[in-house]
This record gives C-alpha cells, structure tokens and sequence, in this order.
C-alpha cells in the first residue's frame, strides 16, 4: 500500500543548503524580501535568487516559482524560487506545496521554510500531490527517495501544526488507494478486511454478512449483488472521540466494487473505468481513517454498503420488484441505476440503529452529473440549509469544488411506479435530482441531510490541483472540516 510522503522538519541551517541534494526551493516574498536561508542561498549563487526577485517579482502570483538548474555554488540539481506572500491562505501554502511536489518528481526535496506562518499546509500540499499508485506495477524496487526536509524556526511547533493536517492526507491516501485498486483485488471480501484492519486505530469496526443483511430486511441492498460471486456487505466504522451521549454525524458510502450495469448491461467502451464505483466508500473509509489518526473529539459512524453488480442467471431483473429494509417497494427498471438501491437500505438502517444528528451519503450515482457539472464539481443535494451550508464553506475551505442542486416534489413525482411504492429511476431528464429524490424519501425530515453525487470527481483523467490522474480522494478534506467546524467537541478541541 502508498503511503503518504515523510515530511521531517528539522532547524533551519543556512550551511545545509550548499551540499543538499536533489532540489531545494526558498521562499521569498514579491516585495523581495528573504528569510535566512534565502540569503544564504543567494550568497551561494552569487546572487541569482535576487536576480529571480529583480526579473519576476512584479508580475509574480503567490505560488510562482522559477527554478535555476544546477545552480553554482550549491551541489543540488535545481533550486526553486517560490513567491509566497508571509499572509497568505492555508489553500494558497497548500497549492503552493502542490507545484514543489509537481516539480521535484522523484529527487529529494528540501524546503527551507523559515519561520513561514503557513509552513504547516505547505507541507500538506507536498503530501497531498506526491503520490502514485504503483502497487501492480512490476519495475525493481528501488529505495524511496520521496522523503521530504523542511527547515523551519520552530520544528517542534510547526511538527505540531502539520501533524493532523498529515494525518487527513494519510486519509485521502487511503481513498485514493482504495479508489484505484482493480475489482479482482478489491473484491468486497478484501475491501471489509482492509477497513477491519483500522480497527488497530481504535475504530470499532462490525462487518454485517448477508445473512445479517437478509435478517435485517435489506432486500434492495441485496438485490444487487445478486448476479455476482462476491458476497454483498456492510461494514460499519464507529469513531467515539466526543462526548459520550452525543448523537453522531453519519457518512454512508456506495461501495460497488465493480458495475457492469447488471442485465442493463453498460457498453464495453471505458467499462474498465466501473472500478471506481465504490468511490463513495472509499470517501468514507478515509474520513473515518483521518478522524482516527487525527484523534478528532467528535462521534462519527460510517457505513459502507459493498456489492458488485454483475449480470447471470440469478441477477435481478428489469420489471423486478424488491422490497427495502423500510417496507416501501421498488420496481427495477434499469438494473444500472444500482447504487440508490445500495444506499436506501443502508440510509434507513443508519437512522434506526443510531439516531445520528444528520447524514451524509457519498457515491459515484449518476454520469447526468457529469453532463451538468463536469469534473469540477460535485452535485449537493440537502434537506436542510444550515446543514448544507456548512458543508458548502467546508468544501470551499479545502478547495474541493461542490455546487448545490435542487430538490422538489415535481422530481419527486418522476419515480411513480404503476406497480409498486416507487421505480428506481425518473428516465433520462433530470437524472441527478431523481435520484438524490429516490434517497429523499428514504430520509426521515427531522434528520439534516446531504447527498453528494461524486461520479464527476472521484476519478479523473487529467490531474488535478491536488492530485495526479486517476482517484483523487475528493470529500475526504471537507468533512474532515465539516466534522471539526460543526461536529468537535469543543471543550476538547480547545
């Protein structure tokens, strides 16, 4: 498994600078000014860092670098020159760390930081961009040079500051790792073995098995899973670090291992890419492994509803009808619109066993959010403005792009069925809403609600600000902020 890049902050030492290998980048500010190991690296170079200021600093943006190659008098491969303004913002540091990491490929970096006050989301920013997932790649292993060194004023304090910041990274890490792993690795058995392992961070983690799931009456969940040999699941992750008696934010996550689209069988073309349809779940996972490791004063439960979706003799049908944990009925008319089916069932059963104080459901539900908002945002549906307000400055916090969509019982109407309480699809016209509609009716009205269709930005094809092509762990960051602006114990959090 990847794990994030080792960040070590140490003194800075301006005699360091002259035999560090691989790249080193300084700091500087548009104004010209330089902190010690700036000048230090000047006096070096015989002046080129000031020659960098003089040339660039008029027209230079905050995260702008210019890198001199084999600067003379200091025995690395590059030096880069960064303008980053003293006052910048904690997303402005962390989008700068992003361009070090771009730069600096797989040679050993050292950032002399200074006494920078954002010297902590600097480093966030190198973690988050500086990864790859390489685990079925057959080349020799070689040592991993990825470790990064900052100097800084103060390392015990700034160590301190980076310390949480690191630990969401190590989580969206986890997502993104999950997120790119082929179906005939991460099989459902193998997805709820890698979330039981969590436990040894001291989450309580419970694995449900058909037979429970049966019991229960999840027999939209299990649907599903019908036409396939993997065993369908629910893994459920508890994180009790607030006050005891207090109700828990939920996040519930779709975890299709694989969707062939079932006997609505997809088209053979990008088919591959149905890896990533337990995106969902893998946003959850990574929170509740972030939350963990961060040792965060909140209660949080989450659940994963793993299934694959795969067409054969047993598979459900179109025109078949199940029944939910919930008693409502559900006429199957397009065996693709599966995830819905997953989540109902897990959505009712969160309500029932944990009365939680509001709900957040992640999956990869629709390609008609694409269609509307590309691969820049996700869709947000909520019941309740407050609730999804918060989560909205969250996301923008963290730089993660959401964008709020509406709700309304006109959609609503869309899902009448002639046969049973409801069909599992509106048709092609407003294909987000219904859906976010179906799980509506699934939600209680005195739980505050979120629905965040992810199918545009769970994976891509190009990189992203934070990460490279493929998983880009989105959501992890901004409910990890959600959870500490509105969820933290805050006798506890100071």
């Amino acid at each position: 498994m990847v794990k994030p890049v080792s960040v070590n902050f140490e003194e800075v030492d301006g005699d360091v600078l002259a035999g560090a290998e691989g790249r080193v980048a300084v700091l500087v500010t548009r104004e010209g000014r330089m902190d010690v190991a700036a000048r230090r690296a000047n006096r070096l170079t015989r002046g080129a860092v000031q020659r960098v200021i003089d040339a660039k600093a008029e027209k230079a943006k905050s995260g702008d670098v210019t890198t001199i190659a084999f600067p003379a008098g200091m025995a690395a491969e590059a030096l880069d020159v960064m303008f980053l303004e003293r006052n910048c913002t904690p997303v402005e540091a962390r989008k700068a760390g992003v361009a070090l990491a771009k730069l600096r490929g797989t040679s050993p970096l050292l950032v002399c930081a200074g006494a920078h006050r954002r010297a902590a989301s600097l480093a966030m920013g190198i973690a988050l961009r500086d990864y790859e997932f390489e685990d079925h790649r057959s080349a020799d292993p070689k040592e991993d040079p990825r470790a990064v060194r900052m100097m800084v004023t103060r390392p015990d304090e700034i160590s301190a500051q980076a310390a949480p910041m690191l630990a969401v990274a190590d989580g969206v890490f986890f997502t993104r790792d999950l997120t790119n792993e082929p179906a005939n690795v991460l099989t459902t058995t193998e997805f709820a073995n890698r979330l039981a392992d969590m436990a040894a961070l001291g989450l309580e983690v419970e694995i449900l098995e058909e037979d429970k799931l049966a019991e229960l009456g999840m027999g939209a969940l299990l649907s599903v899973g019908e036409g396939s040999e993997s065993p369908s699941k629910v893994v459920v992750m508890q994180w009790k670090g607030g006050e005891k008696d207090a109700a828990p934010l939920a996040l519930i996550g779709k975890g299709v291992v694989f969707d062939t689209g079932g006997i609505s069988l997809k088209p053979a073309a990008g088919m591959e890419d149905m890896t990533m349809d337990m995106g969902g779940a893998g946003v959850v996972s990574g929170v509740m492994r972030a939350l963990a490791l961060r040792k965060a004063p909140a209660n949080v439960v989450g659940l994963v509803g793993l299934v694959e979706n795969m067409p054969s003799g047993k598979a459900t049908r179109p025109g078949d009808v199940v029944k939910s944990m919930k008693g409502d009925t559900i006429e199957v008319i397009n065996t693709d619109a599966e995830g819905r089916l997953v989540l109902c069932d897990v959505l009712h059963y969160t309500q029932q066993r944990f009365k939680p104080a509001a709900m957040v459901d992640l999956a990869t539900l629709t390609g008609a959010i694409i269609i509307g908002l590309g691969h820049e945002n996700a869709g947000v549906f909520s019941n309740d403005d407050a609730f999804c307000n918060a989560f909205l400055r969250a996301a923008r916090q963290e730089g993660e792009g959401a964008w709020r969509m509406p709700l309304a019982p006109a959609y609503d109407d869309m899902l009448k069925s002639r046969i049973a309480d409801m069909k599992n699809t509106g048709g092609r016209p407003a294909g987000s809403i219904t859906a976010a509609e179906f799980l509506h009716r699934f939600v209680s009205d005195d739980v505050p609600w979120i629905h965040l269709d992810i199918a545009g930005v769970a994976s891509v094809k190009a990189a992203t600000t934070y990460a490279p092509a493929g998983a880009t762990g989105w959501g992890v960051m901004a409910l990890d902020r959600l959870v500490a602006d509105r969820f933290e114990s805050k006798d506890e959090a100071g």
